[in-house]
């Protein structure tokens, strides 16, 4: 039941009665009827932030990412990001999340050689109000997954107003606000790992306060810092990103900071790309949002700046090639060394995917 009282799925999709398979079948012959030949095909790309997940009315799994990733674009590695699948039913509590990372180590290996080349970075979740308490569940982590296991999510993404859909943690509005999250957050740069930050556009002040606090972790915002574009934000684009360009200006001021471009085909950005007769083309995308990650790029540097798929999540808009598509689309212009940055560098020097783990 989401805040609006409508039951929904994961996808915030309503369910009905059609079966996995049936939606399965509609979504991809919808996102076929765009399909696209990638774009400079040879320009390397590590896609940092995407998800494997089996719920009621969405699956996307290692052969879906491995379609994905052998679709014409040069997706050389990735970095999944936790999504809340898979935990252990049994065990304390604070360890439970751990089977998420069991979960993934298990489909790189069904996977075989392809997988385990291409996933190399796992970001799974911890309760980090723990404080430095967390440090064992961490630890489980990494004893799991070893150099694959790059840091933690923990997401913030709240808003007051009962239109918008709080992440599935149900955080409070003053999460990142609190000191035993903050010591979980300074916790995980002693150990050498990152923290992914998923908030909404209300919420960048926060994040650099907690940015602020705790200098030696490295804060990752995901999504372009989350600007929203349903409930009372519906309607108020542009509006909406000049409020979060200020709070993204503060954000680029600190060193710890990094910004991932992507989640623009999340229907909680609001652009309903979902609700055509035939999805958006890469130069779409590229037309809508261009020149907003034109001044991201600009403002955080393409050293701290990293393109991102969120996929499957954005896949309720477009395909995962069309996506890589506007990203190319948005940077054509751009210096071949910013380019590289943008769509490789950073993100395997950020989450130290430069060598594969073995």
């Amino acid at each position: 039941m989401d805040r609006t009282g409508e039951r929904r799925g994961r996808t915030g999709l309503p369910r009905g009665e059609r079966t996995l398979s049936e939606m399965s079948v509609e979504r991809s012959r919808w996102l076929g009827s765009g399909a696209e030949e990638a774009i400079d095909p040879e320009l390397a790309i590590c896609d940092p932030h995407h998800h494997l997940w089996d719920f009621d009315e969405d699956r996307y799994l290692m052969a879906d990412l491995l379609a994905d990733a052998n679709a014409g674009h040069n997706i050389v590695q990735t970095v999944f990001v936790e999504c809340g699948q898979k935990y252990r039913e049994s065990g304390p509590e604070e360890l439970r999340p751990v089977g998420e990372t069991e979960f993934v180590l298990d489909a790189i290996a069904e996977a075989g050689p392809e997988g385990d080349r291409l996933l190399t970075g796992i970001i799974g979740f911890a309760d980090l109000r723990l404080g430095s308490a967390v440090e064992p569940v961490l630890e489980a982590h990494r004893s799991a997954a070893g150099p694959r296991f790059k840091g933690i999510r923990h997401a913030a993404a709240w808003d007051p107003s009962p239109q918008v859909h709080n992440h599935r943690t149900d955080p409070a509005g003053d999460l990142l606000m609190g000191e035993s999250f903050r010591e979980g957050v300074r916790t995980l740069g002693r150990l050498g790992l990152t923290y992914d930050s998923w908030a909404y556009h209300g919420q960048l002040d926060a994040i650099a306060d907690l940015a602020r606090a705790v200098p030696e972790t490295t804060i990752i915002v995901d999504h372009l810092g989350g600007p929203l574009g349903v409930g009372p934000y519906a309607g108020h684009h542009d509006k909406v990103l000049l409020e979060s360009r200020t709070g993204l200006e503060r954000l680029a001021e600190l060193a710890n900071t990094r910004l991932k471009l992507g989640g623009i085909g999340m229907s909680v950005m609001g652009q309903r790309w979902h609700h055509r007769e035939r999805p958006p083309s890469s130069a779409d995308l590229a037309d809508y949002w261009g020149s907003h990650m034109a001044w991201c790029i600009d403002t955080f540097g393409p050293d701290r700046a990293m393109f991102e798929s969120n996929f499957p999540p954005d896949r309720r808009s477009c395909s995962y090639g069309t996506l890589w598509n506007s990203f190319k689309r948005m940077t054509h212009d751009r210096p071949i060394s910013e380019r590289r940055a943008l769509f490789h560098d950073t993100a395997a020097q950020v989450y130290g995917l430069a060598s594969e783990p073995g």
